[in-house]
């Protein structure tokens, strides 16, 4: 690989291009970085809580099969309790709706970040152009 000098146009070109960077955008960028960072953490307990709310939607239809004097096994924190089928299915109940308020909140917290986020990428967009790169 041969190494080449800048000439003094692409220099001057070089130098053109780029904005000093003042405190208030240094603050945005950080802020931007920040709001990327609890977005994927958001995500990923968002996906965490549909695949538990999904487990619990095949587990309510799986005990619909279920005979109604059975005792079904029941995790309360590290024990199981077995429990009359409707019971079960009650308890079951309540934590699916448990898990789509916690759904929820987490969608509208990602969609608060994602709106701060597209705020800040405007911003910064229009100050710095091509010399920045914030896509996610």
């Amino acid at each position: 690989m041969q190494r080449r000098m800048l000439s003094k146009e692409d220099e001057a070109a070089v130098g053109q291009d780029e904005k000093a960077v003042r405190r208030e955008d240094q603050d945005k960028i950080n802020r931007f970085s920040r709001l990327h960072q609890k977005e994927l953490g958001l995500e990923a307990e968002l996906k965490l809580k549909t695949k538990d709310k999904e487990d619990l939607d095949e587990l309510s239809s799986e005990l619909e099969l279920a005979d109604e004097d059975d005792k079904i096994p029941y995790k309360v924190g590290d024990a199981f309790v077995s429990l009359p089928v409707s019971e079960v299915q009650e308890l079951l109940a309540s934590s699916t709706i448990s898990i789509d308020s916690e759904v929820s909140e987490l969608g509208e917290k990602l969609g608060e970040i994602r709106g701060d986020m597209r705020e800040l990428k405007v911003a910064l967009y229009a100050r710095f152009g091509k010399s920045i790169n914030l896509e996610t």
